[in-house]
């Protein structure tokens, strides 16, 4: 694996989204790791700065403090100004995990696509969503989640797909919480 060069502002500001990506997903990251270097590894990398465009292929490797994803491909998407629009990583699947502040587990996450829209506080987990935290497992075919409002909507199907389910089939198309008791003290 070659080590990629990220010397055009855009790319630093493109891994800092990405970072900010599923790190939202967590109520209280861990504190130093916005103070850690961005590290970022892939088989190759294009950096198009005429449309503000860089793509990133070929096991795509993103590590900042606590922070560790992978995917296939990372394309990310700037506006002029150097200024992040979103980012998309495809990965089969897409991975993500943080270490919160205070904990020993990791917050976990996994899609098919993972998308960012910084400008609409928004993260989208597409297709085969997973999200763990803490006690709580959050599993659908779409997750959204905005950071603005830390508020999270999960559905059975990726938008815009029209349900074929047959009654057997049905139940497995369904959005899935699993919340589990933490123990008590002492017992």
């Amino acid at each position: 694996m070659k080590e990629l060069p990220l010397t055009p502002r855009r790319a630093v500001n493109a891994v800092v989204g990405l970072l900010c990506l599923l790190g939202c997903l967590t109520a209280y990251p861990l504190s130093s790791d916005k103070d850690q270097p961005i590290e970022v590894e892939a088989d190759e990398a294009e950096l198009d700065e005429l449309n503000n465009v860089s793509i990133y292929r070929g096991n795509v490797i993103v590590r900042q403090g606590s922070i560790h994803m992978t995917g296939d491909v990372m394309t990310v998407y700037s506006k002029e100004g150097d200024e992040l629009d979103h980012l998309i990583i495809e990965g089969n699947p897409a991975t993500y995990k943080q270490l919160p502040n205070d904990k020993t587990v990791h917050d976990q996450a996994r899609a098919m696509r993972m998308e960012y829209y910084e400008l609409k506080n928004l993260v989208v987990l597409i297709r085969d969503a997973w999200v763990k935290q803490d006690t709580s497992t959050l599993v659908g075919q779409r997750i959204e989640y905005n950071t603005e409002l830390s508020r999270v909507k999960a559905w059975s199907r990726p938008e815009g797909e029209t349900s074929q389910a047959t009654p057997a089939s049905a139940k497995k198309g369904r959005v899935k919480l699993i919340l589990k008791r933490k123990k008590e003290n002492g017992s």
